[in-house]
């Protein structure tokens, strides 16, 4: 039962969400391991393992957003964008992939879950010029470091940060930043029945 285990995953965390953004993050997952058949959107194949590896690992990171407007860039089937957009609806996310299968289907989840503050984008993130004021640009497996600020950096000002979801502590990646960005926290991330560690990276403009 999923829903039992979320509970259980989220009983180890301080995230607290209602019963109906539980029930929403339930039917992502149904949604996610359905259309995985077809479309492959994720090597993870079991339910009960995105559970873990996409759905807390996601979540962990809904706290630490401040702010109104966020882009999750290089998104895939919605992680950690789609997962942060039920967690926090008094935030706005960009859901941006330059696939159109995965797109296809965040469209999908955001009716078939009624979820207002996503607005799925098929571009390439060079391409893709924002329409209102982003507080930042989240990442998760995307890119290194180096190609995160490249790449993004006409998608925030200096009032707005990058926020990378990393594994181990990239100290080399950390150590080839381009002059202007610096680290402005790193904020160890505890993912309940998760091995290995998590960082959340945050970078901002000098």
């Amino acid at each position: 039962m999923l829903l039992e285990q979320l509970n259980n995953l989220l009983s180890q965390t301080n995230i607290e969400l209602s019963e109906n953004q539980k029930q929403q993050l339930v039917d992502y997952v149904q949604l996610l391991d359905k259309w995985n058949k077809a479309y492959n959107l994720t090597s993870v194949r079991d339910p009960k393992e995105m559970m873990v590896k996409h759905i807390m690992d996601s979540l962990v990171v809904a706290p630490h957003l401040s702010g109104k407007n966020y882009i999750d860039v290089g998104t895939g089937p919605g992680l950690p964008g789609m997962v942060l957009a039920i967690a926090r609806p008094d935030i706005q996310f960009v859901l941006l992939d330059s696939l159109g299968k995965r797109v296809r289907f965040l469209m999908q989840v955001k009716h078939a879950l009624g979820i207002e503050n996503v607005e799925p984008v098929q571009s390439r993130v060079e391409e893709y010029q924002a329409s209102v004021k982003l507080d930042g640009v989240l990442s998760r497996a995307f890119a290194s470091l180096q190609d995160m600020v490249q790449w993004c950096s006409h998608l925030i000002d200096s009032d707005g940060v990058y926020l990378a979801l990393k594994g181990q502590f990239p100290d080399e990646e950390l150590a080839n930043l381009p002059t202007g960005v610096s680290l402005s926290q790193d904020i160890n991330l505890v993912v309940p029945q998760l091995e290995g560690e998590r960082h959340l990276i945050i970078l901002s403009k000098d």
